[in-house]
């Protein structure tokens, strides 16, 4: 019985691009009584492997909570999968705004003591006397009372590329860190005011609405199904969105868009932007947001001290990076010195330009493409690629596609290049081509042709 993964993100992408098959991300949670969370991780983790489900899953003995990428001809028989559990009948899935196939490229299922770290005892209240649950229209009319007062129960950097107008954004890392404060802050108003709350997908609503109850809020209301649901819910239903900007997932996309508004900036030249990237050092891995000129000009690097240090070999970058842990710790980077233009807790509701229109899913899939080969090496200092060219013929005026997980998808015309050392127009099966490159590239990706 398989219960791990076999194929590495690198590969799992290259199979989904040529399956060149719609997937859905979506997510999902369930509170429940769970009495072998380590027999239910195993059995869900065979199913779901067997419909090349992928995603981030925690169960704990509180339930489970999940963010998934289902291949959607397969959604039935995941859905399938969940409601042969009766505390899932009926549950509800958050499909995502906006797809993308390279959303997870792995399937884990872990177990864990919570399924959202909130620190609380939840021995010490009624964890199952929550808020009312408000759907779009009603969560946008409650926000037009001037006796309410709307709390973000999200971190600082996602609150920072949207949220919504007039909401409380606590400065803060972890969601366990916000309750506190939030309490400690809306104290004199327990018994006057509407204490409104919401999250990306509701879950962290639904156990801090309880919370708040306890706390002596009488008026407690939170957002059904989160910014993911309300999104769905104003395209529907064509209301008006009091949500402005970009919705911050935890997946490859770093954010889906909920309004054209940009109300962030790039953290290195303060342009408008809110586009999330990891510090290409790994000994960084800095969570920030960067515009595509400063992506192009620092290597997608946060500082010059981390550009200096992916220039160096990779066995000096290993050293320098020898005990420094930074794989769990990707989403609470998001602060640092270095990022002159970076705004956290109380922020502005103006947006400050007008995001450009995404290419539809079903667009990219019918982009006609064969693969040439992979990156077998890049040249940081002058910005060369190295290929072997495995399939096909390359010549001078191919438009070409680079693409890979962090490098996403780039698309140019060549205009030049050398064949085994030398300057050529056409390159064969088995050769080895270089190429200047715009931006930099990785070990993972792989070169394409685009079919007109």
């Amino acid at each position: 019985m398989q219960l791990y993964n076999t194929l590495s993100a690198e590969e799992r992408a290259e199979l989904i691009d040529q399956a060149s098959q719609q997937r859905l991300t979506l997510s999902f949670y369930a509170y429940a009584k769970i009495e072998n969370p380590k027999k239910f991780r195993d059995d869900l983790f065979v199913q779901w492997n067997a419909l090349d489900a992928l995603g981030r899953t925690y169960v704990a003995t509180e339930g489970i909570n999940a963010q998934m990428s289902v291949p959607a001809e397969n959604l039935e028989s995941f859905r399938n999968t969940l409601e042969a559990y009766d505390f899932m009948q009926n549950i509800r899935l958050n499909v995502a705004v906006e797809q993308d196939d390279h959303s997870f490229l792995k399937l884990t299922v872990k177990v864990r003591n919570k399924i959202v770290a909130d620190g609380l005892n939840d021995e010490t209240f009624d964890v199952t006397n929550i808020g009312v649950h408000l759907k779009a229209n009603e969560f946008n009319q409650i926000l037009d009372d001037p006796n309410t007062i709307v709390v973000d129960f999200r971190n600082h950097y996602e609150s920072e590329i949207g949220h919504f107008k007039g909401a409380i954004t606590p400065d803060v890392e972890t969601f366990r860190e916000s309750l506190p404060i939030i309490n400690e802050q809306l104290k004199d108003h327990k018994d006057d005011k509407n204490l409104v709350m919401y999250c990306t997908g509701g879950i962290r609503c639904e156990k801090a609405s309880a919370y708040f109850k306890h706390q002596g809020f009488k008026k407690v209301f939170q957002l059904e199904g989160g910014i993911i649901n309300y999104a769905k819910q104003i395209q529907e239903e064509g209301l008006e969105s009091k949500f402005i900007g970009k919705n911050f997932v935890f997946d490859h996309r770093l954010g889906e868009r909920i309004t054209d508004d940009i109300v962030s900036q790039c953290h290195q030249c303060g342009q408008p932007c809110d586009n999330h990237t990891n510090c290409e050092n790994e000994g960084c891995h800095l969570l920030f947001i960067q515009c595509d000129a400063c992506k192009t000009a620092m290597h997608n690097c946060c500082s010059t001290d981390c550009l200096n240090i992916i220039q160096l070999p990779l066995a000096e970058q290993v050293r320098l990076r020898r005990g420094i842990q930074v794989g769990n710790k990707v989403f609470r980077k998001g602060k640092s010195e270095k990022l002159l233009f970076k705004h956290s807790g109380e922020l502005s509701d103006i947006s400050l330009a007008v995001a450009k229109k995404p290419i539809a899913i079903r667009q990219k899939i019918k982009t006609k493409k064969v693969l040439l080969g992979k990156v077998a090496h890049y040249f940081v200092k002058a910005q060369i690629g190295l290929f072997i060219i495995e399939n096909n013929e390359l010549s001078i005026g191919d438009t070409l596609l680079i693409s890979g997980p962090t490098t996403g998808n780039e698309e140019f015309i060549l205009p030049k290049m050398m064949v085994n050392g030398t300057e050529n127009t056409v390159a064969q099966v088995g050769d080895k081509v270089t190429f200047e490159l715009p931006f930099r590239i990785r070990l993972s990706d792989k070169l394409y042709k685009i079919i007109q």
